[in-house]
C-alpha cells in the first residue's frame, strides 16, 4: 500500500487519500514517486495519532528546562521510562520504521520507473534518502543499536541490531547523495531542499566529531542557501512570524513539517504545550499543559529578562504547582480543534545553521574565530530585538570567551532558542553536558538506563535476530 498526500491551495503537504497501488504499475510517472515520496512522514505527521507532536513532548520533557505532568513526569525524573511512556516511545519506534519502510519502497522502484525524466528520479531519491536519513538519526541517538532496514533488505524478517557506527554510516552515505540531488529550492513548501541536507549533516558531522566536515556544511547554508533570520519586536512576533499558523513559509525555515486548519491535518503540539486559561489554542482557550516549566529552575532565573524569547514563558498557576511555566511558543487561537492548529512544526531552522556553525568552528579551530562569534550573535542580537545583521550593545566579544567557553555560550544560546522544538535532550547527550546541565537546570541524576529507550515488544516478537534478554538495551 501507497498512501498519498495531496497539496492544499496554500501550498502545504497535508492531507492524504490512501490508495491501494500495485508496485509493478507505481513508479513510473513522477506524480506517482512524488506520492510515494509524500507517504514517507504520513507515519510521523498524521495528526490523530500525534507521532511527531509526541515525540517532541517525550523529548522536552528529559531536557534541563522542562518537567513532565501526569503520565509524562516520570521522564523527567531521570530513573528510566515506566509501563506509559514504554509504550509511548514503542509507538515512535513502529512509525519511525514504517516510514523507513515508504522510504525504502522509493529508492528501490524508482530508478525503473518508465516515464519520469531522470531529473526527477533523482530528486525524489534525494527526497527519500533525506528523509531516511532524519528517521534513523533519530532512532539511533534514542535507542542506540537498532536493525537496519534498507531497500536491500526490507523483506527480511529476523535482522539483528547494528551498531550506531553502521547506521551512522548508511546516514552519511545517504545525506552525501541527497546534498547533490536535492534541488536548492523546494517547489511546493516542506519538500527537502540541498539546505536541509546540508543542515543535518552539519549535525551529524558534529555527533561524529568530524568538525572541520561540520563547519563547512553549515557555512554553505549559511552563505549560499539565501537564508536570513525574522526580525522581532516581542513575543506576538515570535508567535506569528516565526511559528504562526499563517505561516506557510518563512525566510528562516530550512525544513519544517507542515500543517493546516483543516480536520485532523494540524499540529497536536498546542494541545499538549498550552494552558487553558491563555486562550492562546482555540477559541475556548483548551490544552494539556503536560510538558513546561519552572520558575525555580536556575535557567530561567537566570535568564537576562529583556531577552524577548524569555516572555514567551507564562507563569500559571494550576494548583500544585505554583511556578509552573507554560510555553506560549505555539499559539493558534483560531484552531479548530484538538488536532486543527495550523502551526508548522519546525525541523530546521536558520539559527540551527548558524549555531551548529558557530559550535563547530570553535571545535575544528579550537578557538573563536570572526565567523563563529557572528554566526552565534546574529542568533543573540534577534533574541533582543536588534537587526540580526548589524552590530549592536548586546554583542557578545570573541576576547571573553576561550574555545570551550564560547561552546557553552553556544549550548545556552541553544537553550534559549529551541524550547519545545525537540532538540536539547539529545544534544545534551552528544555534547557530554548531560550530568552537569540536568543537575543544574533541575538537581536531578540521570541512571544509565534512562539514556537509551527500550527495544519494543513489537519488535521483539517480530524479529527473533533480537534476544529479548542480551539485545535489550540496559535496565529494561
Amino acid at each position: 500500500m501507497v498512501v498519498g498526500f495531496l497539496f492544499s491551495a496554500c501550498n502545504k503537504w497535508l492531507e492524504e487519500k490512501p490508495k491501494q497501488i500495485a508496485e509493478f504499475v507505481f513508479y513510473n510517472t513522477a506524480a506517482e514517486v512524488e506520492t510515494a515520496v509524500n507517504a514517507i512522514l504520513l507515519p510521523l505527521r498524521k495528526a490523530r495519532e500525534a507521532r511527531m507532536a509526541n515525540y517532541i513532548a517525550t523529548l522536552e520533557c528529559q531536557s534541563d528546562w522542562m518537567v513532565g505532568r501526569g503520565s509524562w513526569e516520570p521522564l523527567s525524573l531521570y530513573q528510566g521510562l515506566n509501563d506509559v511512556n514504554i509504550t509511548r516511545v514503542s509507538s515512535l519506534w513502529d512509525a519511525f520504521y514504517v516510514a523507513i519502510r515508504n522510504a525504502n519502497l522509493v529508492i528501490l522502484n524508482t530508478p525503473s520507473g518508465t516515464s519520469i525524466s531522470q531529473q526527477d528520479k533523482d530528486k525524489y531519491l534525494g527526497e527519500a534518502r533525506f528523509l531516511r536519513a532524519y528517521l534513523y538519526y533519530q532512532l539511533v541517538q534514542n535507542w542506540g543499536a537498532i536493525p537496519l532496514r534498507t531497500e536491500e533488505n526490507m523483506n527480511q524478517r529476523d535482522l539483528p541490531r547494528s551498531s550506531p557506527d553502521v547506521i551512522y554510516e548508511l546516514i552519511v552515505s545517504d545525506l552525501l547523495e541527497a546534498e547533490v540531488n536535492l534541488p536548492a529550492t523546494a517547489s511546493v513548501s516542506g519538500r527537502p531542499t540541498k539546505w536541509a541536507a546540508k543542515t543535518l549533516l552539519a549535525e551529524m558531522f558534529l555527533q561524529l566529531g568530524r568538525n572541520e566536515e561540520a563547519a563547512m556544511r553549515a557555512q554553505e547554508v549559511i552563505e549560499q542557501g539565501g537564508f536570513s533570520l525574522v526580525k522581532i519586536n516581542s513575543v506576538s512576533d515570535i508567535q506569528t512570524k516565526i511559528f504562526g499558523p499563517e505561516i506557510s513559509s518563512s525566510s528562516e525555515e530550512i525544513f519544517a513539517l507542515k500543517y493546516a486548519r483543516i480536520v485532523e491535518q494540524g499540529n497536536y503540539i498546542l494541545w499538549i504545550s498550552n494552558h487553558p486559561s491563555t486562550k492562546l489554542f482555540t477559541s475556548e482557550g483548551v490544552g494539556a499543559y503536560a510538558v513546561h516549566g519552572d520558575a525555580s529552575n536556575p535557567n530561567y532565573v537566570n535568564w537576562d529578562d529583556t531577552d524577548i524569547r524569555k516572555g514567551m514563558w507564562d507563569r500559571i498557576n494550576y494548583g500544585n504547582a505554583p511556578n509552573a511555566l507554560i510555553s506560549s511558543k505555539y499559539a493558534d487561537p483560531q484552531a479548530i480543534s484538538q488536532y486543527g492548529a495550523g502551526n508548522d512544526q519546525p525541523i530546521y531552522r536558520y539559527p540551527d545553521a548558524l549555531l551548529l556553525y558557530a559550535e563547530a568552528a570553535a571545535r575544528s579551530e579550537n578557538a573563536v574565530s570572526v565567523a563563529a562569534m557572528e554566526a552565534l550573535n546574529k542568533v543573540h542580537r534577534r533574541a533582543y530585538g536588534h537587526n540580526p545583521d548589524a552590530t549592536s550593545e548586546v554583542d557578545l566579544d570573541a576576547a571573553d570567551f576561550t574555545a570551550e567557553t564560547f561552546i557553552d555560550r553556544v549550548i545556552q544560546e541553544r537553550g534559549y532558542e529551541f524550547i519545545y522544538e525537540g532538540k536539547r535532550w539529545l544534544e545534551l547527550k552528544r555534547t557530554g553536558k548531560l550530568d552537569e546541565l540536568i543537575q543544574y537546570g533541575k538537581g536531578k541524576t540521570v541512571t544509565e538506563k534512562h539514556l537509551l529507550w527500550p527495544i519494543p515488544l513489537s519488535e521483539l516478537n517480530y524479529n527473533d535476530a533480537i534476544d529479548p534478554v542480551s539485545d535489550q538495551n540496559p535496565g529494561y
